[in-house]
């Protein structure tokens, strides 16, 4: 039995991308360097303004807070292995990274069933929206997007963290809890369980839930006319574009958890778990700041001021 105190993340060392470690240092630091300021430039707007304080900018200013702390968790690991020679993380910065990514997935689906709720009550039942989707209601809905995953996933991590190992080796460039699973020298069936039952909880009920609420706003809507039509599809685009884009990454990164990923070409391998932590937060601010008028006019006039005369 072999319970060491650090794990290797051996997808480095498959990677041997030797020279262009630098390289790519810069290119992921000025990806990082965007993810912040077009993060941060939807915040800001969005708390600036009081004429966006409302509930659709709201959720929309939580997917950009919560782009900040699942790259951050990810990131900063990444760009000090980029240009280092070993790939050894501790077992508690190993767990860490885990939880962090673990609830930023969890953070982003719940957000994105919220905000298909919120469309749905906008196109289906319009008159009673100002009832249903009161400031109170949206405290309570996000405040529960944010505990519940706190609680969902801190349970097959602890139980993942409890396991006597028999190796050391994650074939990925971050931890993460199946790899390991993989590791334990006992048997594993209640953390099989449990994570299925968090992974059913925080991903697939939230994705079936998207996926009703807009089956429901298409039905509404085929039947209404064209100027509707189009107001809809103006005020559910970027959420769409969004959320398939995330259901990608998510799906994606559950297929490489269940897949040897030695067996893969190690470049395709790398950029598909990248996707999962890297492109919706690129991604997010650039379809709400171009697709919103209200977000991109504001944005616009706040570039505008701050340059100098």
């Amino acid at each position: 039995m072999e319970n060491s105190t650090y794990f290797n993340l051996t997808m480095f060392v498959i990677l041997n991308i030797g020279n262009y470690r630098y390289p790519a240092f810069v290119l992921c630091f000025m990806l990082y360097a965007f993810i912040i300021s077009a993060n941060l430039t939807i915040i800001v707007v969005i708390s600036r303004e009081k004429t966006l304080h409302e509930p659709m900018y709201i959720f929309i200013m939580c997917l950009s807070i919560n782009s900040l702390y699942g790259s951050a968790g990810f990131i900063f690991r990444f760009l000090r292995d980029l240009v280092s020679d070993t790939h050894l993380i501790s077992r508690s910065a190993c767990f860490t990274q885990i939880y962090v990514i673990y609830t930023y997935a969890s953070y982003e689906l719940s957000i994105l069933a919220i905000m298909a709720y919120d469309r749905y009550v906008a196109v289906c039942q319009p008159l009673h929206y100002h009832n249903k989707i009161t400031s109170k209601v949206v405290s309570k809905l996000v405040a529960l997007a944010w505990i519940y995953p706190v609680i969902a996933v801190a349970t097959p991590v602890y139980l993942a963290s409890r396991l006597p190992l028999c190796g050391n080796k994650i074939s990925k460039v971050f931890c993460s809890n199946w790899p390991v699973v993989k590791l334990s020298c006992v048997t594993t069936v209640i953390n099989n369980l449990v994570g299925m039952f968090m992974t059913i909880s925080t991903v697939f009920l939230p994705l079936v839930f998207v996926l009703y609420t807009y089956a429901r706003i298409f039905l509404v809507s085929r039947k209404r006319s064209a100027e509707f039509k189009g107001k809809v599809i103006q005020s559910c685009l970027p959420h769409i574009t969004t959320f398939v884009n995330y259901s990608i990454t998510v799906f994606c990164d559950i297929a490489l958890s269940r897949t040897n990923l030695e067996e893969l070409n190690p470049f395709l391998a790398v950029i598909l778990s990248l996707e999962f932590v890297v492109i919706p937060p690129i991604v997010n601010p650039v379809v709400y700041g171009l697709k919103l008028p209200e977000i991109k006019v504001r944005i616009l006039r706040m570039l505008s001021c701050s340059k100098p005369d």
